[in-house]
């Protein structure tokens, strides 16, 4: 036993696993900068510092404004009346448009690409959506876009804001050893998600972030055109299948997604990231894994 030291004393390891835990409860997933900064000494030093002396031409408290710059006088009223007022309801310049709008912006550029080369860079051009003013960049695909299998799950993480491809981090390296158990790689699928945006701190996307996004993902799929879709994890079902019921429910069924040319034979699954915390789900995973082999199996188009 350490009698040099106080009991009373905290431990700074403890303290310091606090202050990670906060910072991870609060969305902090990556630091700005390679060094750290102390705030409290710039405050310090900003208080030591001696005053700079006040303008001559600087008002004193209580003072009267300048003729030319009342706003009572004739000449400031003429430069309000002068100046164009902001229409009702009118974004802050930079900010995205409003919900409703960003959706219809959204579905009149999705359905302009005629190839996923002119869809992603309509994705990269498009301001509609928050995520994008916190994401490194957009997430769009990987894979082959020719691939009869898609994978869709519902947005990246922080290792593919990083790498800009869905599915790279644990749960992708996961996705990648369930997809070989049934001879399939990624030059033989397609993976994307709802949502092409990291959204801060990994949180839930809100039902209008998905509103927005969905256009991008239904063109996405369309120009894929896949034989078998799989959507990972519930916001995925639901997103893009229109399940009400849970992922527990869902995952195992067959269901058709309609493009509005074709119907595309679909089923859920859980998403890897669910089988890093609940490993008891590989074995119905490994089920549809199964299923998908059978169904992709049955729609083989003939040779020749």
């Amino acid at each position: 036993m350490d009698l040099s030291k106080d009991p009373r004393e905290p431990d700074p390891r403890a303290a310091l696993a606090d202050l990670l835990a906060f910072y991870a409860e609060a969305g902090v997933d990556a630091a700005l900068g390679d060094a750290p900064v102390d705030r409290f000494a710039e405050s310090a030093a900003e208080r030591s510092a001696p005053r700079a002396a006040p303008r001559p031409d600087a008002a004193a408290p209580g003072a009267a404004l300048p003729v030319a710059a009342s706003p009572g006088t004739a000449a400031a009223r003429r430069e309000i009346a002068r100046a164009p007022a902001p229409s009702p309801g009118a974004p802050s310049p930079g900010a995205p448009p409003p919900p409703d709008r960003a959706a219809a912006d959204a579905r009149e550029a999705a359905a302009s690409a005629p190839d996923l080369d002119a869809l992603r860079a309509l994705m990269e051009g498009f301001d509609g959506c928050a995520l994008k003013l916190t994401a490194s960049r957009l997430v769009f695909g990987d894979g082959n876009p020719r691939a009869r299998l898609m994978l869709v799950g519902e947005a990246p993480g922080r290792d593919e804001d990083i790498e800009g491809k869905p599915f790279v981090g644990r749960s992708g390296k996961l996705l990648d050893r369930m997809l070989a158990a049934i001879g399939i790689d990624r030059t033989s699928a397609y993976i994307a998600n709802v949502i092409p945006w990291h959204p801060p701190g990994n949180r839930t996307p809100t039902p209008q972030e998905t509103a927005i996004c969905l256009p991008f993902i239904r063109r996405q799929i369309e120009l894929v055109n896949p034989d078998v879709l799989v959507c990972l994890g519930n916001p995925s079902t639901q997103t893009l299948l229109g399940s009400k019921d849970g992922i527990t429910k869902a995952r195992g069924r067959w269901m058709e997604y309609d493009t509005g040319t074709r119907r595309i034979a679909a089923l859920a699954t859980f998403h890897p990231a669910y089988l890093l915390r609940t490993p008891l789900g590989k074995r119905m995973v490994w089920r549809d894994l199964l299923a998908i082999e059978r169904k992709l199996a049955e729609t083989k188009p003939e040779a020749g």
